[in-house]
């Protein structure tokens, strides 16, 4: 199937194709050393380590199309927030489909954004729809992160800088290190924390030294 791959990816203007890997840790020292990858196709299945441990490897994975023979994946591949899942045998109208969803993904992604986009998370064995800007916090746990919303909280394997490059930077700052917040939320801001609404209740987040001016400079202070 690598070859039937490296096939489309020629075929389609879109794509330049950076490398092919039979050596999962071979493909990660590439990975890790390059600025320059956006998309990277990975199968579920490599020696080493399987498609997810990859991912989790990765400090700031670029977007990945996940690929198996394996429909039982499908669910799982979603808690990793990959921008599709190729099913083998794969056809060139598929492998198609799922490039023109990355394309338009990165032309959302160079908009500003308002917060009216629609992700599908993973929850429990379902996939619930969550638009963007109910989305209040976001927190790092370790090595996932939680989306915390008025009523709900979801949890997906992710990194917070990954997550950071794919949020509207219109909607959402970084805060701390570990806290990602919805600007509309906040309430209040104090010399090292901020007050957000949560449903009916004030919650307290840290706000680091290091993203305390960025927070200033990029909310309306009307006084200083």
């Amino acid at each position: 199937s690598c070859k039937i791959l490296e096939g489309y990816v020629a075929k389609s203007s879109a794509l330049n194709l950076v490398g092919t890997f039979n050596d999962s840790v071979e493909a990660r020292n590439v990975i890790t050393k390059r600025q320059d990858i956006d998309l990277i196709i990975l199968d579920i299945k490599m020696p080493e380590m399987d498609g997810f441990d990859f991912i989790m490897s990765l400090d700031n994975p670029p977007n990945i199309i996940l690929v198996t023979s394996a429909e039982e994946y499908a669910l799982k591949a979603f808690d990793f927030n990959v921008i599709d899942f190729l099913l083998k045998p794969i056809s060139y109208g598929r492998f198609c489909k799922a490039i023109d969803k990355t394309i338009r993904y990165y032309s959302k992604k160079e908009s500003s954004g308002t917060g009216d986009e629609e992700i599908f998370i993973k929850k429990s064995s379902s996939l619930v729809k969550l638009k963007l800007k109910d989305i209040i916090f976001i927190e790092a746990l370790e090595n996932y992160v939680t989306l915390n919303t008025n009523d709900d909280r979801f949890t997906i394997h992710f990194t917070m800088k990954a997550i950071e490059n794919q949020l509207p930077s219109g909607v959402f700052i970084r805060v701390h290190r570990s806290y990602i917040i919805n600007k509309s939320m906040i309430q209040s801001i104090k010399e090292n924390t901020l007050d957000l609404l949560v449903g009916d209740t004030v919650k307290s987040i840290p706000v680091g030294k290091s993203f305390r001016d960025t927070l200033l400079n990029d909310i309306n202070v009307m006084a200083r």
